[in-house]
């Protein structure tokens, strides 16, 4: 697919159009009308010459005398005649600002008069879709054509005619530019560009001529351009460009130097295009040549290094067909090892002996190091905010140490990652008057670190929720991150602070703080029915083992208080009453390790992301337990079009203290009539008591156990977060509350399973704001170990659409299961948003 020009391209290419008019030549009378070139037709082109005492100016308007008379090459005491007379007139013509200009005299008064050409009241572009307006805005801008500017008709007419090239660039020669312009009042126009794209030519047949060796299906494989066909409204193959059509040449070429062939030839290419100027037709006439050898490989020169190690990277070997891309990896690849030790200019040039009689190729790999360079310093530009220490800590190339390619690289995306800044650029200097010295400049642009939020979302496990939050990723320039927020839903409140200073220690030591406390009411989370209130307090720490891999630890203090009701499962009030316990208190300890390879964080498309840690209560908590999760994502670029991500979370959970027991009474329940029909058919139990049994003919008693990991802990899945097409966390066991054994709630397991293989397509939407993609979800949870079992797996596919709207993310997917049970509980249109304001 055609990509559009950024803005700078596209200034670029419309100054370059313009410069032949930029010398303003019309004198016509009428604004509108094409230029013509002036001529000396002055009164004072026949006069005499004479001595101008006094300079006047007619006709103005707008333009100031003060403006004409600096650019008039005539002043009080010259003496002028025809010759100066048209000269003057080319001056002033020259400024684009006049229609009209005569020089006429008063006795010995100049007297200069003028018509001033129109301002551009409005500018207004309609009907562009292929180039963004703001992209075209900014270049009629740079080339005089902006609202306030003076209205130049062989500009708009040169400019109509770039972008009727451009727009044909892309292969849309049913394109109509229109411009059209509007007189007002007090010498002003309106100006509008109507721009009628019409849709692309596509390519109905590519035609290569001369290929023997190879079909042209393995050829054109790798091309952009392609034939019409059923992918073609997603890959956009088939449409015709210049550009495009000039890469897939590139890679012909290619093709065939990658196997041998070192004297194939493109003889010719023709473009055609039908009546309608809808169909293309390529065609392409070769030769091939013969397959040739390599007979020998040599590497000379300065190596710096020893032969031996540079040896190891040449992927060149005798005996092998010649490919001229392992030769250019081969240099790369020795350029690039050059470049981390401070050879910052060095060159590998490949010299061929070809042999055409024996159809072989001797190679000399000629190392030019060039001369060792030296950081003399690291500047930063464009963090008017953000302080110059918080840049530099990032930065993996030093001041007073060897240049290094690998270190400034590294240092682009770690400052990229901060996420205070919209561009990063890291450009090298020679040091004037030295050939062994470079600065190295970074030139960022901010980004807005902090904001105050008032929020509104919706989902459909939590419905409408409300947030207010006040943060600062980048706290007054230093790089420490605050946080205030408060939120609330149908099923949660809750309230949040937290403070992380990110170089706590030089060496890059994590410290950060986090209070919090929340109402949660799980009968609306869609699991079983209890509330429960909890607040914490925590210390993290993190502590960085390499560029990609972090070691962080967390301790805390929390409690959690439950609330059951009438209609909380069994199980649930089991494990309370064996603990005769309704408020949990917690010391917590949690031990990670995580490593991140990603190439972007918000829309990745290579590298790999995975982390591992283990949470546990301390000895002295109400209960003791502990939990190990295991997460990883992947993602694999397989082409342009295709990027695929395999992920899984796995969890596991349990008590590592001894069992609880107890031994209740119960005091008799009884059925009751619950649906009016004249039976008992409900069994409402007595109330439990607070006291373990201490009769010996109780109504009927129990024993329970509290055992494994709290009901509180459990894992979920099921949801737009884990198995798409079941609604969120109904997955897994289910319970009843005592008496009812009708009615089954989620209760979530010890043990969780869940993973996803989904395949991006990176180019359909066009925008890095959103992404599609194809997915199938699988996982379950699990009571324990023992209950684990792959045949209770479920399973899912479908698509799933992400797009970061300026009203907040958007998450909608549409799901098929693909393996279910008769119970669980099916939701295919799945969606959540959120917004700011």
């Amino acid at each position: 697919m055609t990509r559009l020009p950024n803005r700078r391209l596209l200034a670029l290419a419309l100054t370059a159009a313009m410069a032949p008019a930029l010398p303003a030549l019309a004198q016509s009378a009428d604004p509108f009308a094409p230029a013509e070139a002036p001529t000396a037709n002055s009164p004072l082109a026949s006069a005499g010459a004479f001595t101008v005492s006094d300079i006047r100016v007619d006709g103005l308007q707008r333009i100031s005398a003060g403006t004409v008379f600096t650019y008039l090459p005539i002043e009080r005491g010259d003496t002028v005649d025809s010759t100066k007379a048209a000269t003057a007139i080319r001056a002033l013509y020259k400024t684009g600002f006049f229609d009209d200009v005569q020089l006429d005299r008063q006795g010995n008064i100049l007297v200069v008069t003028v018509q001033e050409r129109p301002a551009i009241n409005k500018l207004t572009v309609t009907g562009n879709k292929d180039i963004k307006t703001e992209d075209l805005m900014k270049g009629l801008k740079e080339n005089g054509m902006a609202e306030g500017d003076t209205f130049n008709r062989l500009v708009l007419d040169k400019m109509s005619q770039e972008l009727t090239r451009q727009y044909q660039n892309r292969g849309k020669y049913n394109v109509e530019i229109n411009p059209s312009v509007s007189r007002l009042d007090r010498n002003r126009v309106d100006v509008t560009i109507t721009v009628k794209e019409g849709k692309a030519a596509r390519i109905q047949h590519i035609n290569l001529v001369g290929n023997e060796k190879f079909a042209d299906k393995d050829i054109l494989d790798s091309w952009e351009s392609g034939e019409h066909n059923w992918l073609s409204w997603y890959r956009r193959d088939d449409q015709y460009s210049r550009e495009k059509l000039s890469g897939d040449l590139e890679k012909l070429n290619n093709y065939y130097l990658d196997r041998g062939y070192i004297d194939f030839n493109i003889d010719s290419t023709q473009v055609s295009i039908s009546p309608d100027r809808r169909d293309m037709f390529l065609t392409a006439g070769v030769s091939e040549g013969d397959q040739y050898k390599v007979s020998s490989v040599q590497l000379t020169g300065d190596t710096v290094l020893p032969k031996e190690e540079l040896q190891t990277m040449v992927l060149v070997h005798e005996g092998q067909i010649f490919s001229r891309r392992l030769l250019e990896l081969t240099s790369d690849s020795i350029v690039a090892t050059l470049g981390n030790v401070g050879y910052a200019f060095a060159q590998v040039n490949p010299v061929p002996d070809v042999d055409r009689e024996a159809k072989t190729v001797g190679i000399s790999l000629q190392v030019v190091p060039g001369p060792r360079v030296n950081v003399r310093s690291v500047v930063f530009k464009g963090n008017t905010r953000t302080s110059d220490e918080v840049l530099r800590r990032e930065m993996r190339q030093f001041e007073g140490s060897w240049y290094s390619q690998a270190a400034i690289d590294r240092s682009k995306i770690r400052l990229q990652g901060l996420g205070y800044f919209e561009t990063v650029d890291i450009e090298s200097k020679p040091v004037e008057g030295t050939n062994d010295k470079v600065d190295v400049v970074v030139n960022v642009k901010e980004t807005s670190s902090g904001s105050f939020v008032f929020g509104v979302g919706y989902s459909q496990l939590s419905g409408l929720s409300t947030q207010i939050q006040l943060s600062q990723e980048n706290f007054l320039g230093t790089g420490n991150r605050v946080s205030v927020q408060a939120q609330r839903s149908s099923y949660q409140s809750r309230y949040d602070f937290s403070f992380l200073n990110p170089y706590f220690l030089d060496n890059g030591m994590t410290l950060g703080y986090n209070v919090w406390w929340r109402s949660l009411d799980y009968s609306d989370f869609g699991t079983a029915q209890y509330n429960s209130d909890s607040g914490a307090g925590q210390v993290v720490l993190g502590f960085p083992i390499s560029e990609t891999d972090t070691v962080s630890g967390l301790f805390g203090i929390d409690t959690n208080k439950i609330n059951i009701t009438n209609s909380t499962p069994a199980p649930i009030v089991d494990y309370l009453n064996a603990l005769d316990a309704e408020t949990f208190h917690a010391w917590r300890g949690e031990l990670g390790w995580s490593r991140n390879s990603l190439d972007n964080l918000l829309t990745p498309s290579r590298g790999m992301q995975q982390r591992i840690w283990l949470e546990t209560t301390l000895p002295g908590s109400t209960v003791e337990y502990y939990k190990l999760q295991y997460n990883i994502s992947k993602f694999w670029p397989l082409s342009r079009h295709l990027v695929l991500n395999t992920r899984a979370e796995l969890g596991y959970g349990d008590s590592y203290g001894d069992a609880t027991t107890r031994n209740l009474c119960f005091t008799a329940g009884s059925l009751q009539d619950t649906d009016n029909d004249g039976k008992g058919d409900t069994f409402v139990p007595g109330p439990d008591p607070s006291e373990p049994c201490l009769t010996s003919s109780p109504d009927f008693d129990k024993t329970v156990t509290a055992d494994g990991l709290p009901f509180f802990e459990n894992f979920y899945a099921g949801g737009v977060r884990s198995v798409r097409g079941f609604r969120d966390n109904t997955l897994g066991p289910r319970e009843s509350p005592r008496g009812n054994s009708n009615y089954l709630q989620p209760v979530g397991g010890a043990v969780k399973t869940t993973g996803a293989l989904e395949m991006y397509f990176p180019t359909l939407l066009d925008t890095p704001a959103a992404r599609a993609s194809a997915f199938v979800d699988f996982g379950n949870v699990f009571k324990d170990v023992d209950s684990w079992d792959a045949g209770e797996l479920r399973a899912s596919t479908g698509l799933a659409l992400m797009w970061r709207s300026p009203m907040g993310p958007i998450s909608i997917s549409y799901a098929f299961p693909l393996r279910k049970e008769d119970n669980d509980e099916i939701e295919r249109l799945q969606f959540t948003f959120g917004g700011t304001f």
